[in-house]
C-alpha cells in the first residue's frame, strides 16, 4: 500500500511538472499583451497623423556600406521621396566606392524598403504584433515608453524587437529589432535600428543602422543618415511616376 501511494504522488507530481509549463504560457499570453493600454491607442492615432504629414515629403540620405569580410566598401547620396499616394522613391545624387556594395548591398535595401512600403500590411498595430510594456525612462524633461513587441504571424516586413514612444506625443522615437521573415533568398538574417526625430509634433526618420548576413558576401553593414526634410506642393501623380 505504502510502494502504491508513493507511486501515486510521484505520478501526480510528475503530472504538475508537466502541467505547470503550460499554465505558465497559458498564464504569460493571456497578461503579456499590454496593447490596451492608453499610449498604444494614442501611438495608432499618432502613426496615422504621422503617415498623412510624411506624403509629399522629401529628404537627402547618405547612406554608407560595407562588406567588411570583402574590404569594400561605398557611399551613396540620394533624394528620398514619398508621393501623395504614400509611394517611395529614391533619386541617385552621386556614389563613391566599389560597385559591389552599390549593386548588391545598398541597391537590393532601395528596393526592398519600396516593395515593403507596397506590400503587405506591416504596421505595428494590435493585429499584427503582441506589446509588452518594458517601463519607462526620462531624460531632459521628456518621457519615453518603451515596449517589447512580438508579430502574430510571420510575415516579410514584420519585426521582434522593441518599440519606444515618446509620452507626450505617441510617436516613436525608436524601432530596432530582427525581421522575422527576409525579403529575399540572399538574405539569411537581417537586425535593424531606426531612429526618429520629432519635429512640429511629427516622428521624422533620422537614422537607421542594419546588419545582414549575406549570401556569398557574408555580414553587410548599412548606416543611412536623413536630413533636409521638406514637403514639396500636391501634384497630380500618375500611377509609377516613382523611380
Amino acid at each position: 500500500m505504502k510502494g502504491n501511494s508513493l507511486r501515486l504522488q510521484a505520478g501526480v507530481l510528475a503530472s504538475l511538472a508537466l502541467a505547470l509549463p503550460c499554465l505558465a504560457t497559458e498564464l504569460y499570453e493571456s497578461v503579456a499583451d499590454d496593447a490596451n493600454l492608453p499610449i498604444i491607442a494614442q501611438y495608432q492615432s499618432a502613426t496615422k497623423t504621422q503617415q498623412a504629414a510624411l506624403r509629399g515629403a522629401q529628404m537627402n540620405v547618405d547612406i554608407d556600406a560595407k562588406l567588411p569580410r570583402l574590404e569594400k566598401q561605398g557611399k551613396l547620396i540620394a533624394l528620398r521621396t514619398i508621393s501623395t499616394l504614400g509611394k517611395i522613391g529614391y533619386k541617385i545624387l552621386g556614389f563613391q566606392g566599389d560597385d559591389t556594395i552599390k549593386q548588391e548591398v545598398i541597391a537590393r535595401f532601395l528596393q526592398a524598403e519600396m516593395e515593403a512600403a507596397k506590400g503587405e500590411d506591416i504596421a505595428i498595430t494590435p493585429a499584427n504584433y503582441k506589446f509588452r510594456h518594458k517601463g519607462s525612462m526620462e531624460q531632459n524633461g521628456v518621457r519615453t515608453e518603451m515596449f517589447q513587441v512580438t508579430p502574430k504571424r510571420k510575415r516579410v516586413g514584420l519585426f521582434k524587437g522593441d518599440l519606444w514612444l515618446d509620452a507626450s506625443t505617441g510617436m516613436p522615437v525608436r524601432e530596432s529589432g530582427q525581421f522575422v521573415k527576409t525579403p529575399s533568398v540572399f538574405l539569411k538574417k537581417v537586425e535593424f535600428v531606426r531612429v526618429y526625430q520629432i519635429q512640429d509634433g511629427i516622428a521624422i526618420p533620422k537614422h537607421l543602422e542594419s546588419i545582414a548576413d549575406v549570401r556569398v558576401f557574408g555580414r553587410a553593414e548599412l548606416n543611412i543618415d536623413f536630413t533636409n526634410f521638406t514637403k514639396r506642393d500636391p501634384i497630380a501623380e500618375e500611377p509609377g511616376s516613382d523611380r
